[in-house]
């Protein structure tokens, strides 16, 4: 695939994976993992033409972006379909900066990978960046509870937040 597509790959969904952490030796967290896995499922069933990994280098290197390809081309996702925006820290910046990559490739519609209580504030900046967006969520296994639990209690602030800061628009 050239770095524009064929007809058909950009008609389809772009699967955008909002990153998580890298562990130390540039291994994933489970939660980008899953979240890669997800992404790659949806290439696979051809659900989505592309996979557009998101997120800068954080604590550990490599940037997530880059461990999301890794982990896709690993699953046999075709280079030719892996973008990458390796420089964002926020969801809100996973998705403004993804939207150069998204209009190179001739992207039309995402599909958002994350987790289902991050989902809603995800969709909604997407939303109000212009994109045609809908989510997809990966399973819990594997995650732990307490942490799961805790990132929930942190989303319902966040959202209000985000919904709040950009009801004025």
């Amino acid at each position: 695939m050239s770095r524009r597509g064929t007809e058909a790959e950009a008609a389809r969904p772009v699967a955008i994976v909002l990153g998580a952490a890298v562990w130390p030796g540039g291994e994933p967290s489970p939660t980008l993992r899953r979240r890669t896995e997800r992404a790659v499922a949806l290439w696979q069933s051809g659900e989505v033409g592309a996979i557009l990994g998101c997120g800068g280098e954080g604590a550990h290197g490599p940037a997530e972006a880059e461990v999301i390809c890794r982990l896709a081309r690993a699953a046999g996702v075709p280079e030719g379909a892996l973008f990458r925006e390796g420089r964002s820290s926020t969801t809100e910046e996973n998705l403004r900066y993804a939207l150069p990559v998204l209009e190179e490739i001739g992207a039309r519609q995402v599909v958002i990978v994350s987790e289902g209580y991050h989902l809603p504030r995800a969709l909604l900046v997407a939303r109000r960046l212009g994109l045609v967006a809908r989510g997809a969520a990966p399973g819990l296994g594997g995650a732990r509870p307490r942490a799961q639990a805790k990132a929930v209690l942190r989303e319902i602030p966040a959202f209000v937040w985000y919904w709040w800061r950009g009801a004025g628009r």
